[in-house]
C-alpha cells in the first residue's frame, strides 16, 4: 500500500497529567504516515485521488491544539479517529506523538507514543 508521510509537525498544546502542564503548556511533534492508494493520484495528476495533506494538518492542529489529554495515548487515538472520520480513502496509519519536554528529571530527546490502526468496516 502507498503512503502519504507528514513528519514532525509542531503544535503547542496542553496535554499531561501534571497540573502544570495543563496550565502552561509545551510544544509536541506528531508524526502521520497515511497508507491509501496513490495510484491512480500518480497516473492522473488529480488531487481527488489522493488526500490534501493541508487538510489533514490541519485536523491534526485542531486536535493538538484545541482539545486536552492527559496521555499522549488519548491524543494519539483521537487523531486517528477524526482522519478516519473525515478522509475515507486512508486505509492505515502510523501517528508518533513526542513530547521533547517531557517533566522528567534527565537527558532526552523525546518521550512518545507511536499507535498503528486500520480502518474496520
Amino acid at each position: 500500500m502507498d503512503k502519504l508521510i507528514m513528519e514532525n509537525m509542531a503544535f503547542y498544546g496542553y496535554h499531561g497529567v501534571l497540573q502544570e502542564e495543563k496550565t502552561i503548556g509545551q510544544k509536541f511533534f506528531i508524526d502521520a504516515h497515511l497508507y491509501l492508494s496513490l495510484k491512480k493520484a500518480g497516473e492522473t495528476d488529480d488531487l481527488n485521488f489522493s488526500v490534501n495533506y493541508e487538510e489533514v494538518y490541519d485536523t491534526i492542529r485542531k486536535v493538538a491544539t484545541n482539545e486536552k489529554y492527559n496521555l499522549l495515548e488519548g491524543l494519539a487515538e483521537r487523531i486517528c479517529s477524526e482522519i478516519f472520520l473525515f478522509y475515507p480513502a486512508v486505509q492505515k496509519m502510523r501517528i508518533r506523538v513526542k513530547k521533547p519536554e517531557a517533566p522528567v528529571p534527565g537527558i532526552f530527546d523525546y518521550f512518545g507514543v507511536e499507535i498503528e490502526r486500520e480502518r474496520q468496516e
